[in-house]
This record gives structure tokens, C-alpha cells and sequence, in this order.
């Protein structure tokens, strides 16, 4: 039996009236999941006993919280959970200021209301299967991907979290949630999609949350990119390209092998034009291997060539890995980049640097936690 959160709403009305129930119930069941974030039917006094116990294999336990770190003033929570085969994934929720909250890429087409916003950064696979040796998660491999519920959990609990005040500053709501955690989101396609769907869909048969909101990240798998752009959803594409060129990307991000800059820059414009919306382009500024000046002028120039106004590039001060040879680029070849793709007039941003001190990257703790046990 598929978990309540990734039925359709149609599908939830069969559902309990399988069960024997009246299909009216199927709205109720659904408020608590989406609206009082609750997942044991059996507290659930609004409904008749007998129904509660019925129901109770429609809401199977899915993630367990095996630990959970906290820096920034207690703005930024690292969560780590195990899921119900013993795999472990990481997520983690942190709280802005207005002001700050640009530097994650997530909202730079539109205005935000309100002095805090909250953003959650989720996972989407357990590991991940591109392999790119900068990154703790590609170095862990893939074991297998996550479903539509067990990522609309990680969302759930981050939801609970704010509404209980575990963040600093008034209690409010998320406001974005960007799939830019372990995995890659569109070699897990339909299971994102169904998630998504949950997380934008008005309450009861969603959290609600706004599309704009969402970001999805890839690491530039071309066909899934115009597949996404054919949704209809105004939803915020991120591109980790990380090298502007073929011979670096192809060690740095293993996919380019099959998928050359070129065509991942192609399809990343063409995501902009048929919807709209703004593509991130992610730039993890590694010391001495992508961070060179002409490196900076050839960015600007491939993304000059297919227009203006379509893109934004995020440079990320990279969290290197323990043990890894990839480190942070110099505050000077940070400053030089920038100032090569500003003079471009290329809108740049460098983002806001978070969790450094709890294994902030993605895959880190997970993989403390196994050499632990």
C-alpha cells in the first residue's frame, strides 16, 4: 500500500473507500497530514475508532531522526534520518533574514514579504549516482532513490519544526524548499514530480507552498531538464555546472560526458523561454581548478551567447569534504570572478556560507554517522 502523501487526490478518495470508509473522509485524512502535520491516526479523535484503525497502514512510519546539528544562532538545523531499510539521509532547514535570503539563488525574480523566511534544503536520493569527487554524496555512490512520501516528510518535519518555534524568531512558515541536498532530483524524476505536486497543491491535498518557491537542481540531464519545463509549474530551475569548459567539466561533473556544456547550457535557456523563469547556474569555486580569470570571461561569454536576462549565476564558496584535495577558492579569486562577470554585466551572486561547522555539505554527516556505527 502506497503512502497517503503520494496518492493523487483521486487516488485517496479510492482509497478509503476501499477501506469502507465515506469519501468525504479522504479531505479530513488529508488535513491532518497537510495542515496539522500529523501522521498517527490513531489520536485522530475526529474520526470513529473503528476508522482510525483501518487507516493506520496508509501512514507507515518513514523516516526516524538519528541526529541533528545546529550553528548559526540556531538558524540552521542539520537533521539526519534513517529510513525504514536503515539508509540514511540529510536534510537541512534554515531560517534568513530578508536581506540574506537572496544569496541562496531562490527568490531572485520576485519580491518576498515579511522580515524572516525559512527554506529547506532536501534530499532526493540516498547518495547519488553522478560521482563528482568534489562532493561527499557523489563520493558515497547511489543505493537507491527516495519516494514522492519519504521526500515530502523531510518537508513535513521541517514544517513542524518552524511551527514549534526550533528556529530563532517569530514562528512563521516555509517558504521555499530546494532539492538541492543528496541526489541528483531528475535521475529520480517521477518520485520528485509526485513530491512537488504535494508540496504546491493548495491544502487539504497540499502543503500549499508556493511553486515559486521550489528549486530544482541538476547536475545537466538535458532531457529531464525540457521534460520539467514542460510541467507548468513555475518552478525554479539550478544548473551545477561548476566549469565552463568540457575538459575540466568532464572531470568535475562526470555527467558532461554524456551531456557536453553546450547542450546543458542550451537546454537550461530553453527552460527560460518556455517558462519564464530565471535558470540559476551553480559555481562551487574550487582553488586553483575553476576559479582562474579566463575562466570567469569564458562563463560570461557562454552565457552571453544565448541572451540576456535568462540567468543568474550563484558562486558557492565550496565546504570541502575531509580528506579531499578540493578546498575553498582564495577571497581575492573570489572578488577577481566576480568582478570579470559583473563587468559582463552577468548578475552574480555569492552565496550565503552555512553549516560549515556541523559537516554542512551534503552527504557529510551521513557518512560520519556510518564510519561511527
Amino acid at each position: 500500500m502506497r503512502h497517503w502523501a503520494e496518492m493523487s487526490a483521486d487516488e485517496r478518495t479510492a482509497a478509503v473507500e476501499e477501506y469502507g470508509l465515506p469519501a468525504f473522509r479522504a479531505k479530513q485524512i488529508s488535513r491532518h497530514y497537510f495542515n496539522r502535520y500529523e501522521v498517527d491516526p490513531r489520536t485522530w479523535t475526529d474520526l470513529p475508532a473503528v476508522e482510525r484503525a483501518k487507516i493506520c497502514d496508509l501512514f507507515p512510519p518513514l523516516l526516524t531522526k538519528v541526529a541533528q546539528l545546529s550553528t548559526d544562532q540556531g538558524s540552521t538545523l542539520k537533521s539526519l534520518y534513517r529510513l525504514d531499510d536503515a539508509s540514511l539521509v540529510e536534510c537541512v532547514l534554515m531560517r534568513y533574514q530578508r536581506s540574506q535570503h537572496a544569496d541562496l539563488g531562490t527568490e531572485t525574480q520576485e519580491q518576498v514579504t515579511g522580515s524572516m523566511r525559512s527554506t529547506l534544503c532536501v534530499s532526493s536520493q540516498v547518495g547519488c549516482g553522478i560521482g563528482c569527487p568534489f562532493c561527499a554524496t557523489g563520493q558515497a555512490g547511489l543505493t537507491r532513490n527516495l519516494s514522492a512520501a519519504e521526500i515530502l516528510e523531510q518537508v513535513r518535519l521541517a514544517i513542524l519544526a518552524i511551527s514549534r518555534g526550533e528556529l530563532p524568531g517569530p514562528r512563521g512558515t516555509l517558504n521555499n524548499v530546494v532539492f538541492m541536498g543528496m541526489g541528483e532530483p531528475l535521475a529520480n524524476y517521477k518520485a520528485v514530480m509526485t513530491a512537488i505536486l504535494g508540496i504546491c497543491s493548495p491544502s487539504p491535498d497540499g502543503f500549499g507552498i508556493s511553486a515559486r518557491g521550489i528549486t530544482v537542481s541538476t547536475a545537466g540531464i538535458v532531457p529531464r531538464i525540457i521534460d520539467l519545463a514542460q510541467e507548468g509549474l513555475p518552478l525554479t530551475l539550478a544548473v551545477s555546472l561548476h566549469a565552463p569548459d568540457d575538459e575540466l567539466r568532464d572531470e568535475l561533473v562526470p555527467l558532461n560526458k554524456r551531456w557536453k556544456v553546450r547542450e546543458v547550457l542550451d537546454a537550461a535557456a530553453q527552460y527560460f523561454h518556455i517558462t519564464g523563469r530565471r535558470v540559476s547556474i551553480e559555481y562551487a569555486m574550487m582553488r586553483d581548478i575553476n576559479d582562474q580569470p579566463w575562466r570567469a570571461d569564458l562563463l560570461a561569454q557562454e552565457l552571453i551567447k544565448r541572451g540576456r536576462g535568462w540567468v543568474h549565476v550563484n558562486l558557492i564558496p565550496l565546504n570541502p569534504t575531509p580528506g579531499s584535495k578540493w578546498t575553498a577558492s582564495r577571497k581575492r579569486d573570489r572578488e577577481e570572478f566576480i568582478a570579470r562577470l559583473e563587468a559582463a554585466r552577468i548578475p552574480t551572486t555569492l552565496r550565503d556560507t552555512r553549516g560549515q561547522d556541523i559537516d554542512g555539505a551534503c552527504g557529510q554527516l551521513a557518512g560520519v554517522h556510518e564510519r561511527i556505527i
